[in-house]
């Protein structure tokens, strides 16, 4: 099996910058929007994790070790004696869980997007479900598509990529979005994603929706009447 120090392409005894540095630099290679794939940006992730978990070098010989230990006792039926045998592993998760929050709370908390612990604040300041709360996105559906199938009614003009109307502000996760689409480098270095085709390739994402108000954005907005026509009473 690859070392988690294999896939970041630095040496095993590399120290926490040089860590650091090249997860970032793998990130960019080995993001979908950027020539990668969702399973090479998965399995970057991954092995920085597992590096930040405290992963070393000679983990495979301790996990080599650990099974011969415990060939010795297989041999003895400990477990077929008392009946138990091993648990399955569990299967690996086929959706991605995002949390919310509506960007038109924030003035009302006096909170900022920047603020520690945002989510916390919000999950202890009893919102409304269309202002705070957690929902599934499936293989092959964006975030958008993802929030109306679950009965929300989040911002959108054009659903292509041309306007700013449906912008989200990540701060956790990772949406995968097509090359082509109105959000300069510099909003999407600081956060900034499309839900109309922004797709989660991370388990869990946090994210502020209704961010069109944010100034930011006034030169990227279109007009909202798409929006406006399916949901006449908004």
């Amino acid at each position: 099996m690859e070392s988690p120090f294999d896939v970041l392409l630095v040496d095993d005894d590399a120290d926490d910058e040089e860590i650091e540095q090249a997860y970032r630099r793998r990130v960019k290679e080995a993001h979908p929007d950027q020539g990668g794939s969702v399973e090479e940006f998965q399995a970057v992730r991954r092995a920085y994790e597992r590096i930040q978990a405290g992963y070393e070098a000679n983990g495979s010989a301790a996990e080599a070790n650990g099974t011969a230990a415990g060939a010795d006792v297989e041999t003895s039926d400990f477990g077929a004696a008392d009946g138990r045998s091993n648990p399955e592993p569990e299967p690996e998760r086929a959706y991605s869980e995002v949390e919310y929050l509506n960007y038109d709370v924030l003035s009302d908390f006096g909170w900022e997007p920047g603020d520690d612990d945002l989510f916390g604040k919000a999950a202890a300041a009893d919102l409304d479900e269309v202002d705070y709360g957690a929902f599934e996105v499936h293989p092959g559906e964006s975030l958008l598509e993802a929030a109306e199938d679950r009965g929300f009614a989040w911002p959108f003009a054009c659903r292509g990529g041309a306007c700013a109307n449906c912008a989200v502000l990540l701060l956790d996760g990772e949406l995968s979005m097509p090359a082509s689409h109105v959000l300069p480098e510099e909003l999407m270095e600081r956060g900034f994603r499309l839900s109309c085709n922004g797709m989660p390739i991370t388990d869990e994402l946090k994210v502020v929706y209704n961010v069109k108000h944010m100034p930011e954005l006034d030169d990227l907005l279109l007009p909202p009447q798409p929006f406006e026509n399916a949901y006449p009473d908004r």
